[in-house]
């Protein structure tokens, strides 16, 4: 089996998926394992980003394509339980609040993850910038959609989210002179601050912080007032936190009371 597939090979067989499950309907684990020859562990961890985008949803033994959860007899989920759709909708409206931000001619350093990858997307036909990224997914997805400046950091794939990590992506960020950061993170708290659930990416954004850029972190919702496993640094170290109007109102009016720029989508 090909555990160890290429960056660019993983994005082609989630884009592939993803294609499947919409025009079948539906998909079973073992059958997409077979069928691109990986483990049923690494397909489960492809739908799990594939979820996180709203392509498809997850269900027992495989996934089924959002649009036909009612006719194979899911229920859908509540709003509050931030069903697939619904976290999709946030994620389009989040990236589009942070590319309101940016001028054109800017220097943004754009960090991985689901919601990073919205706002690539919503840079697309937005006026040129120079994109430094450690996420390959949203490199490879600037690189085929549009013409802004890219530039890549070396590092260690971490195949959670195809992020770079490690010495080569500290190393290259030493040097970095962007106008804006823009981090997604597992957790923000008035309390207890910015918090990263994977530790080699909290190591990153520790060193973003120092650069003495903007730094605009992209949060779900749900995940406003949430502590997650990795400190990154204190709530003052970021200049806006962008999140969806789901967000419960008292943490958001936390953040606000200790002087934190807090922007709906």
């Amino acid at each position: 089996m090909n555990e160890h597939a290429h960056p660019t090979l993983i994005v082609e067989r989630r884009d592939a998926i993803a294609g499947l499950v919409v025009q079948e309907g539906a998909a079973r684990v073992s059958e997409l394992a077979e069928r691109f020859d990986v483990s049923p562990a690494t397909v489960r961890r492809d739908l799990e980003t594939l979820e996180d985008r709203g392509t498809l949803r997850r269900v027992h033994g495989g996934a089924v394509a959002v649009e036909r959860d009612r006719e194979v007899g899911q229920t859908s989920p509540a709003p509050s339980s931030q069903g697939s759709s619904s976290r999709s909708a946030q994620a389009v409206r989040m990236g589009e609040a942070v590319v309101d931000m940016i001028a054109g001619g800017e220097t943004i350093f754009l960090g991985p993850g689901a919601l990073c990858l919205e706002v690539a997307r919503s840079l697309q036909g937005h006026g040129r910038v120079t994109v430094v990224t450690n996420g390959l997914e949203i490199a490879h997805w600037l690189a085929t959609h549009t013409e802004h400046r890219l530039i890549i950091t070396g590092g260690q794939v971490e195949d959670r989210d195809l992020a770079l990590v490690g010495r080569l992506v500290r190393d290259a960020l030493s040097s970095l002179r962007a106008d804006r950061v823009i981090l997604e993170l597992g957790g923000v708290s008035a309390v207890e601050g910015l918090t990263q659930d994977s530790l080699p990416q909290a190591e990153i954004a520790r060193v973003l912080l120092e650069t003495g850029s903007k730094i605009v972190v992209v949060v779900p919702p749900e995940r406003v007032g949430r502590v997650a496993a990795a400190p990154v640094g204190p709530i003052t170290s970021a200049d806006a936190v962008v999140t969806s109007r789901e967000a419960p109102s008292a943490y958001l009016w936390d953040l606000s009371e200790v002087g934190v720029e807090i922007v709906l989508a």
